[in-house]
């Protein structure tokens, strides 16, 4: 339920120190708000705020005010907001701010947070130097084109989110926030980066996707750099500037970049755990990334790869392994040696498809999830059933004709995808995947009902299968049962196996006559008495009362 209005017994809590009243319908905030004292946090965020009473300003203790995604204009209520001198955290997001009120830098000295993304300011007030404590402080998603002179005074900040704005260069003294981390620029029309940039001691995580720099530009990049991504720039080959960052970098973010291959230096990055090189023109396995010890992540996909290097072996910490969309002619076997893998990649939505996976798959003993979409894949090993770490199997789009017996010793597997292929029938002891959460066999061939229970659910295929398999079994022991009555009676067809004799020990030949001459009898009765068989063991497996009592020890 969605409120309208603020609960009124909410101003007889005057030792309330936090209020959330966020994602309601709530038009104003009413004068008894004043009750509240000690109210130390604030959240109005996504109500329909259009005005903002002048008793909020009263709140001297409140520290955090989240005003985001209301239809307020902040500048008629700037002086309101500009008489809580406690606030250190003002969160306007998405508010469809064309100017942010200079008056509000200038009153909350304390603020060290604020967040203005998602609104159209295309400048930032001058007076924003004052806030000589801000800390971080979010613009992303604005129309910012530069940032003013006085934005290099803020000495205290430490994260700086400009993503998605209009930026065309960054101020040279930016080297003066020292205590900068996290700088976000992605998504921006930057040409080059100003060598400044590379004396910012603190920083940590640097973002530079999305623009259109010419790297070759770049001589300096801070030696504390641990986060680096400069996806989607047309690099053509990697500055050397990268590879002087040595073990201090750990993740490296070089997608759609077009590169063609890696320089001898790369090996140098030792620190590197997280590697993304997907959407690129590399051809070769870059025997670099097989010096890379600390390796985890290493993503490969859409690169033109036609082979994996057997030194990949010497990544012994990797865990995921993404080489979709490549063009392999054959599984790449070398995956195998990678004991360490828990997640692989090899779908081929934009690639060559292979037809075969090695038996040696079973190697990969802490596989957790597989992905082997879109090939042409007719048989998975029965070896596949000794990965038994394998919680997620996706073989979806391809021409399996079965799943292997083995699959059912996978008893950890949770999500089967094998939509899209030739299967008809599942496994004997399907039903033994007992923590099978999702099921996918759409566009299969499968025998009825199946079809129609694969759209209700794992439950409803599981369930269906364990009462086949329990009829199965009532039925096989029933046929014993029948089978050997008839045999006592030498009425079935084994009697020929007690074959009567003489005191001598050989055959009675009056019985053996006997028996031509009733043969033609004896058979329609065998025919009579087969047919009697067929109907009862169709009563007793269809009635549990019966099968229940013919399970009963006698």
């Amino acid at each position: 339920m969605q409120l309208l209005n603020f609960p009124a017994a909410i101003f007889q809590l005057q030792h309330l120190e936090e209020l959330h009243l966020e994602k309601n319908h709530i038009e104003e905030i009413p004068p008894q708000i004043n009750c509240l004292q000690k109210l130390r946090v604030l959240y109005l965020n996504s109500n329909k705020l259009l005005s903002i009473c002048e008793e909020l300003g009263d709140l001297q203790q409140l520290q955090s005010l989240d005003l985001s995604k209301n239809p307020l204009h902040l500048s008629l209520f700037a002086n309101t907001v500009c008489r809580l001198r406690a606030l250190r955290e003002l969160r306007l997001y998405n508010m469809n701010l064309k100017q942010f009120p200079g008056q509000i830098c200038k009153k909350l000295h304390h603020l060290q947070l604020l967040g203005l993304s998602w609104n159209n300011l295309d400048s930032l007030p001058w007076e924003i130097s004052n806030l000589t404590e801000l800390q971080q402080l979010y613009l992303q998603s604005n129309n910012l084109q530069v940032l003013p002179f006085a934005f290099c005074q803020l000495h205290c900040l430490e994260i700086l989110d400009l993503r998605q704005n209009a930026l065309i260069y960054l101020p040279d003294d930016i080297n003066c926030l020292q205590n900068l981390k996290h700088l976000y620029l992605s998504d921006n029309h930057l040409a080059f980066i100003p060598q400044a940039l590379g004396s910012c001691s603190s920083l940590c995580v640097l973002d530079l996707s999305r623009n259109c720099l010419d790297l070759n530009l770049l001589q300096l990049l801070p030696g504390s750099l641990a986060e680096l991504d400069l996806s989607d720039n047309q690099l053509h080959t990697l500055p050397t500037v990268v590879c002087q960052l040595r073990g201090a970098l750990q993740l490296l973010y070089l997608r759609n970049t077009q590169l063609k291959s890696l320089s001898c230096c790369f090996s140098d990055l030792t620190g590197i755990r997280f590697l993304d090189l997907s959407q690129n023109v590399l051809r070769y396995f870059p025997k670099q990334i097989c010096s890379l010890s600390q390796l985890e992540v290493l993503s490969l996909d859409d690169s033109k790869l036609k082979e994996v290097l057997p030194g990949i072996k010497n990544l012994t910490k990797l865990k995921i392994l993404g080489l979709t969309g490549n063009r392999f002619r054959a599984f790449p076997q070398e995956i195998c040696s990678v004991e360490s893998l828990e997640r692989l990649y090899l779908g081929q939505d934009h690639g060559m498809k292979f037809t075969h996976i090695p038996e040696e798959i079973s190697q990969l003993v802490n596989l957790k999830e597989l992905y082997l979409e879109n090939n042409e894949i007719q048989f998975l090993p029965s070896t596949i059933g000794l990965l038994q770490n394998l919680i997620v199997l996706d073989c979806h789009e391809n021409r399996l004709l079965e799943l292997p017996e083995s699959i059912t010793d996978i008893h950890g597997l949770q999500k089967l995808l094998a939509s899209c292929n030739r299967i008809t029938h599942l496994p004997a002891n399907f039903d033994q995947l007992k923590k099978l959460e999702i099921l996918s066999l759409e566009r299969n061939p499968l025998e009825k009902p199946l079809d129609e229970l694969c759209q209700q659910g794992v439950s409803a295929v599981l369930q269906y299968l364990q009462t086949k398999k329990a009829q199965h079994f009532k039925a096989t022991k029933i046929q014993a049962w029948w089978r050997g009555l008839m045999v006592r009676k030498e009425l079935g067809p084994f009697k020929n196996l007690f074959p009567k004799k003489d005191k001598k020990g050989k055959k009675d030949k009056k019985g053996k006559k006997d028996k031509r001459k009733s043969e033609k009898g004896k058979q329609q009765k065998r025919k009579k008495n087969s047919s009697k068989y067929n109907r009862i063991t169709q009563v007793l497996v269809a009635s549990p009362k019966i099968a229940i009592a013919f399970n009963q020890p006698s």
